[in-house]
């Protein structure tokens, strides 16, 4: 198929062409024609503002509770520190699992409008929190952050089955998927943790660092996390049916989990433990990174704090370009392996000579600030895609939910057992010595199982579709397949015959 942008314009059934000239009888809606490269750009985009919003909301609450400390000493406690941390996080894994099952029985619009107002609700209930007590605003933020968290979790299988489906609608965006899919899942959850920073520091600067005036930063860091899912709230109610949902989709039918299991349990015990094993390492680094800093004495006040933190995230972002071109050129699991395998060398060097690296506090920073962009390069960059790759259209939405649940279960996971680490030295060094061996041990699995585990997949949709189709249909599940019910938006023209 030619690859540049094109309007396809069919002539309805009704009309007859005579010596030219084109004589139109009922007026019967044309057939859809091509779902332009345009389009699959929009989706991409629009995919990655929300998986952004949603590493923004995740990474602000690092940043937001140095200030709640200095507001509420007493009532920040080292339990609610904890709550407050992961509360986003459970409930993330809550809507991964549940929107899972929603967007493939119900389809991936519904799931994408359904969690944007979520998170919208959410995130409204954050900024407003409020009780009777220092105890009850932490009380009523936590359930807030839960809330929030519901609606983002819900974000990765729509938004990864969404895009990946949007990608295979054209045969020469189909060969720069990895790229496209790093810039979409990994670069922009990493500017998403860049902004969680950046965002209180900047608000701190323009209220002159006054204490009495946090309340108003973190309220409105919270607030900021709107303007991405309302830009794209608009969009995804215009959106259409893919091709490869409208034509194996298994919408309002039974699943048949247990023939799922036994055909794919491979890629997903693979993908599933790999996702787990990148965020128990990349989450707590880069929502501590803060912290950590404040540990080696970096700077004597909250702003300078901020400010090294911002500055270790902004080496996220090399990552993905670096990884998103691996991943089209040496494969998906080959460039996660080589990634895990780097960054667990790194970390080793980090946690052996930590006493004398900490001492040179530059070396230091830009040590840790690569640790953390080879984790982007290999699962960072991969994670995402390989979890939607590998599954056909009618379950992809609940094996990439329940993958991905996984992942924030490291992510949860890690965060208590960094905290707990953290304190339990009272030589701080000893600490993060401790964290860096113990991360790079599991990268070490993580590259393991990358290559060992993880299968090579047809880059195209279709092949998955129709081997499970076949493998169903030989094990005697009968299933209607497709979508002809949904409708799309009048005037969208968002499909084309799959290259």
């Amino acid at each position: 198929m030619d690859d540049t942008l094109a309007i396809d314009v069919k002539v309805p059934a009704s009309t007859t062409v005579q010596d030219g000239e084109v004589e139109f009888g009922t007026s019967e809606p044309p057939e859809k024609t091509y779902y332009s490269k345009t389009s699959v750009w929009l989706m991409v985009l629009f995919s990655g503002l929300a998986i952004g919003s949603d590493g923004y909301n995740a990474a602000v609450i690092g940043n937001v509770e140095l200030l709640l400390a200095v507001l509420y000493p007493d009532a920040l406690t080292s339990s609610i520190y904890q709550r407050l941390s992961n509360a986003f996080l459970i409930g993330m894994i809550l809507g991964m699992i549940g929107f899972g099952v929603v967007v493939d029985q119900l389809g991936r619009k519904t799931g994408a409008v359904a969690t944007t107002i979520i998170l919208v609700g959410g995130i409204i209930l954050s900024t407003a929190a409020n009780g009777t007590s220092p105890t009850g605003l932490f009380w009523m933020l936590i359930v807030a952050r839960g809330i929030a968290g519901l609606g983002a979790g819900g974000e990765y299988p729509v938004s990864g089955a969404g895009a990946l489906e949007a990608t295979d609608e054209n045969a020469g965006l189909r060969k720069y998927r990895g790229f496209m899919f790093a810039m979409l899942a990994d670069l922009s959850a990493s500017l998403g943790y860049v902004w969680g920073g950046l965002v209180p520091l900047l608000l701190l600067l323009c209220v002159g660092q006054k204490v009495e005036h946090y309340d108003i930063v973190w309220r409105t860091s919270f607030a900021l996390g709107l303007i991405p899912p309302l830009v794209i709230f608009w969009f995804r109610l215009r959106m259409a049916v893919s091709t490869a949902y409208r034509k194996s989709a298994m919408r309002k039918q039974r699943t048949p989990y247990l023939l799922a299991l036994k055909r794919y349990y491979r890629p997903l015990i693979g993908c599933a433990s790999t996702w787990f094993l990148y965020n128990w390492i990349s989450i707590p680094f880069g929502i501590f990174a803060s912290t950590i800093i404040s540990r080696v004495n970096a700077g004597d006040s909250i702003v300078k704090n901020l400010g090294w933190g911002v500055v270790i995230n902004c080496f996220y972002i090399p990552g993905p370009f670096i990884g998103g071109y691996l991943s089209d050129k040496i494969g998906r699991r080959k460039t996660m392996a080589t990634g895990f395998a780097l960054q667990a060398t790194l970390g080793f060097i980090l946690g052996g000579a930590m006493f004398p690296i900490q001492k040179i506090f530059p070396l230091f920073v830009v040590l840790y600030g690569i640790f953390l962009t080879l984790g982007e390069v290999g699962p960072g960059s991969t994670v995402v895609l390989t979890s939607s790759e590998c599954f056909p259209t009618s379950i992809r939405g609940q094996m990439m939910g329940f993958v991905s649940a996984w992942s924030k279960a490291g992510a949860a996971i890690g965060t208590q057992v960094f905290t707990a680490i953290l304190g339990a030295y009272v030589d701080t060094g000893k600490g993060d010595q401790v964290v860096f061996l113990i991360g790079s041990a599991f990268a070490v699995v993580g590259a393991l199982i990358a290559l060992f585990v993880i299968p090579d997949v047809s880059r195209n949709l279709n092949d998955q579709d129709e081997s499970w189709k076949k493998y169903l249909a030989d094990n005697g599940w009968e299933s209607s397949w497709g979508d002809e019910v949904t409708k799309d938006p009048s005037g969208v023209i968002l499909d084309q015959r799959v290259s």
